[in-house]
């Protein structure tokens, strides 16, 4: 960072008059603060590290307080960085604010397979944070194991539990398989049954592991209750618009068996939920079109199973499904793995967190694993007339979203909202001009670029957003005001 860079960063603080995402604010002015450990994790956690500033005072509005020295200053925060599980190097940048001395340190990103980061006096599993909104917070021990399955290459498909055994497959399910396969697999063909099955994930060392009770047993929840899928029709926006208990509900259902039996449960339920309209072609011939197109609604299913995370600490969660008047939302449990952004979702080839589960479901489904299915579902709602989907990641917890078409010309809906309820809230909250950053930190979404081509680009291009700086869309002091 040049020294006129913080000096512009120092004034953009002053005026927003908050700290941020990537930006934390330390006072330094009769010394240097005894805990950075926190800030020091959270950022080399996180995509992109961040700054800490010192100098500048919080409690008085962001006021310069200057620092006590600054050279002391840099020693005990390299002292301190010293003490962090990757070392911390810290970038420090020099510059006269209001005729006194500011000091920032700016930490990078530490590299996925050195991640979490965490001071060595508390150990990993306390000593480990994450940057949420303006504050630091502990890891919990799900997001600590998550960095620890992609280092060490940890697959919770092939576990197993004791009381698995082979009677527990389906005799049927298992011929059919292994039938597919070896027309698919043609060196498989002079290997025993047991031999195949061990060599695709789906037995090891006699027992059926995870991966191969989901896909070929008689059933799978007598042993895993909770890895199914739970569906929900709401009629309202929100899942508390109206009532309580079962009246709130149009439709839910638990859906369970194996994951084609769970796939093929979920499509009909909907199919048999969604609004559905006859479309009479040109040449006269008849085409039933629903609210969302099934070859997406498959795709996202599809990923959620395959790509959920199948550890101990997710395996009480279900996948959701859940129907509301205005869209369709999806969430399984586990972020996005790897090296994987929301940014570059359906651009690049993603790491695959099963690879044995996703060859097998190729097997019996058909299934393209090869490339992420985000392409398809992006092309058929835009062939459907839909807006793109909408992706989140949020400490564990992947989320897809569907939204029904902008307008009621493909179905009409006199009841349904001009705007959807998070295009409301944004709209409410740039009431005042609101910058990139002040808006990823409201909403929780930690890549402002994604969020402000998401979000807040289609209020801009509908009309219902102005940027501040119309010529420049991409400068780092555009904000966004209501119309």
């Amino acid at each position: 960072m040049l020294e006129e860079d913080l000096i512009a960063l120092v004034t953009k603080i002053q005026s927003e008059r908050c700290e941020k995402q990537a930006v934390e604010v330390k006072k330094a002015a009769i010394g240097t603060p005894t805990r950075l450990y926190d800030t020091l994790s959270s950022f080399s956690n996180q995509q992109g590290g961040g700054i800490i500033i010192f100098g500048l005072d919080e409690a008085t509005g962001f006021q310069v307080t200057g620092v006590y020295d600054p050279q002391d200053l840099q020693k005990k925060v390299v002292e301190q960085s010293m003490q962090m599980e990757p070392v911390i190097r810290p970038l420090f940048t020099v510059a006269q604010v209001e005729g006194k001395t500011v000091v920032s340190a700016e930490i990078s990103e530490c590299d996925l397979t050195d991640k979490p980061c965490f001071y060595r006096g508390t150990g990993r599993l306390r000593g480990s944070y994450i940057r949420v909104g303006e504050s630091d917070q502990p890891m919990t021990e799900y997001e600590i194991y998550s960095y620890e399955a992609y280092r060490r290459r940890i697959h919770d498909e092939l576990r197993t539990i004791n009381r698995l055994k082979l009677d527990h497959f389906s005799k049927e399910r298992v011929m059919e398989y292994l039938i597919s396969l070896r027309q698919q697999k043609p060196n498989l063909a002079n290997l025993d049954d047991n031999r195949v099955l061990e060599t695709q994930g789906l037995v090891q060392n006699g027992q059926p592991t995870l991966a191969g009770i989901l896909l070929l047993g008689e059933y799978p929840q007598e042993f895993f209750p909770q890895l199914s899928l739970t569906a929900l029709v709401i009629p309202g926006h929100e899942m508390g618009d109206i009532g309580s208990g079962n009246e709130r509900f149009i439709d839910n259902k638990r859906i369970e068996g194996t994951l084609p039996q769970m796939l093929e449960q979920a499509m009909a339920f909907v199919n048999r939920n969604m609004a559905t309209r006859t479309i009479i072609a040109e040449d006269g011939t008849r085409h039933d079109r629903g609210e969302y197109p099934l070859k997406a609604v498959r795709e996202i299913l599809l990923n959620a199973m395959i790509h959920r995370d199948y550890s101990i600490h997710t395996e009480n969660s279900p996948i959701r499904l859940i129907l509301y008047a205005d869209r369709l939302e999806l969430e399984n449990p586990g972020g996005l793995y790897g090296r994987i952004t929301l940014d570059d979702l359906g651009k690049v080839a993603a790491d695959t967190r099963n690879p044995y589960l996703a060859g097998a479901m190729e097997i019996l489904l058909h299934t393209e694993n090869r490339f992420s299915g985000i392409p398809t579902i992006r092309v058929e709602l835009e062939k459907a007339g839909l807006p793109p989907p909408l992706f989140s990641d949020r400490r564990g917890i992947f989320k897809v979203t569907f939204t029904k078409a902008p307008s009621d010309r493909i179905f009409p809906d006199v009841n349904r909202p001009s705007v959807l309820p998070l295009e409301k809230e944004i709209l409410a909250f740039c009431e005042t001009p609101r910058s990139r950053e002040e808006l990823a930190r409201k909403f929780g979404f930690e890549s402002k670029g994604y969020f402000v081509k998401t979000y807040v680009q289609p209020l801009v291009d509908a009309g219902r957003l102005k940027p501040s700086i119309p010529g420049k869309p991409r400068s780092t002091h555009q904000k966004w005001l209501k119309a």
